[in-house]
């Protein structure tokens, strides 16, 4: 039997490598088609990966801690005796195709298209070098080190696919001691004589990073970041300087939403559903996006790209950092059915079974910081969208009603992060407004 690659898959559309954890499987085991072989760490997932075909584990060719490219091969399973696949010194180089597994077809062994507009890296031309530092092809990883080595990117030469800058070609960039940044060109006479008076500096250069930094002490435990949390750390730095963050907080009252949960709560749970809060919220947002869909866009090269799908990224917090599963068509589900979505990608997220499919292509994320008690918070827009919405925790209070009576009611703060460059403070009021009576008014037939 002819022996099969194990490739290092693309856990979504704007992730360009992954960093292996552990391998499940020692060379030698043997393993059988879609067991867990090894498990991989990205910015979106952390994932256990299965094996391609059944057999032997012959070779790993990346051991635990290392980041590999998409696509690039990192093992191969074939009879015990028999030639592998690959070896260290045969397996593709950066910037080199993965060879298909046996029998499949070019089409199947290339990585999957985007299906939502790209991020700002994804959409760069193929030279290493370019205008705009944000075009240059390089992951969250790359761009990280970029700046705690202030490397100007442009002028690292890239060996990746289409002229990726990787991890290794930033090191050894640093390692050579080259140049940083460019230098300018000394003008002919002709140049200093004609060129117009500089115009002061817009604003003035970051400060260096070392004069924050800071001094262990004798006693502290150090930890250093996992691939997650620094995939984490670098996209939440992206997503600032990216988009113009504005916040708006509206005050919901969900005491109908409260009552019509407790009525159908009994029934969701015998078809096996537990019943929350989140999926009447999901299908206010669902609707409002349909009316608003301005705010279910991407901007790309001052263009806005408006999404023909509602995929609703959803936040789940777990004990080593946060994840955003997708529920694909969100807008086209019953409540029953938004609910068992609700349910089953949080399960899978917490226990590290989401495929890459289900953590790609959202374009409206809805995280929900409430369920810990917090009133209300002031999220970062998930890039490349334009917004997302906070679910604040649900609290019985003292409201003057319209009347001037006084009642308790179940009340909920939602803060909507919208990006300024697209939406307006005046469409984002609305869009909440839109939310708010949606769930103040929830028809019972949708139930």
């Amino acid at each position: 039997m002819p022996s099969t690659p194990v490739l290092m898959p693309q856990m979504g559309e704007s992730i360009a490598e992954g960093t292996i954890v552990v391998w499940l499987k020692q060379p030698g085991d043997r393993v059988e088609k879609d067991e867990p072989l090894f498990e991989i760490s990205t910015d979106k997932v952390d994932a256990e990966i299965p094996a391609p075909a059944s057999g032997f584990l012959l070779e790993t060719l990346f051991g635990p801690g290392e980041t590999v490219e998409v696509n690039k091969v990192v093992a191969t399973i074939g009879e015990q005796g028999g030639a592998s696949a690959t070896s260290p010194a045969s397996a593709p180089s950066a910037g080199q195709p993965a060879p298909a597994a046996a029998g499949a077809s070019a089409a199947q062994a290339a990585p999957q298209a985007p299906v939502v507009a790209p991020t700002l890296a994804a959409v760069a031309e193929t030279s290493p070098h370019h205008a705009d530092p944000r075009k240059i092809r390089s992951s969250p990883l790359v761009r990280k080190l970029a700046r705690e080595h202030e490397v100007d990117l442009m002028h690292v030469p890239g060996t990746g696919d289409a002229g990726r800058v990787t991890k290794h070609d930033i090191l050894s960039f640093v390692e050579s001691g080259a140049r940083t940044a460019p230098q300018p060109a000394a003008p002919s006479n002709h140049a200093a004589a004609t060129a117009p008076a500089a115009r002061p500096a817009a604003a003035a250069p970051r400060p260096s990073s070392d004069k924050y930094r800071y001094t262990p002490g004798a006693n502290d435990k150090v930890e250093p970041f996992t691939p997650m949390r620094t995939a984490i750390s670098d996209h939440m730095v992206i997503s600032r300087e990216t988009s113009v963050h504005v916040t708006t907080v509206f005050e919901v009252d969900m005491t109908r939403v409260a009552k019509l949960r407790a009525r159908h709560k009994p029934a969701y749970a015998e078809r096996g559903v537990n019943l929350t809060f989140m999926p009447f919220i999901m299908n206010a947002v669902c609707g409002a996006l349909r009316e608003f869909p301005i705010l279910n866009s991407s901007i790309q090269d001052n263009q806005v790209y408006y999404k023909q799908q509602v995929n609703l990224g959803m936040a789940v917090a777990l004990d080593w950092g946060l994840l955003v599963p997708v529920i694909k068509n969100a807008d086209e589900l019953s409540l029953l059915g938004l609910s068992r979505s609700v349910s089953d990608l949080a399960e899978r997220a917490r226990s590290k079974k989401l495929s890459p499919d289900e953590v790609a292509g959202g374009t409206f994320t809805v995280t929900n910081p409430g369920v810990f008690g917090s009133l209300f918070g002031t999220p970062i827009i998930n890039q490349p969208q334009v917004a997302i919405l906070g679910v604040g925790t649900i609290t019985k209070r003292a409201v003057v009603t319209d009347d001037d009576a006084i009642a308790v009611r179940s009340m909920m703060y939602l803060a909507l992060s919208f990006d300024h460059r697209a939406i307006d403070g005046a469409t984002a009021d609305r869009f909440m407004s839109r939310i708010k009576n949606t769930l103040q008014e929830f028809p019972e037939g949708l139930l």
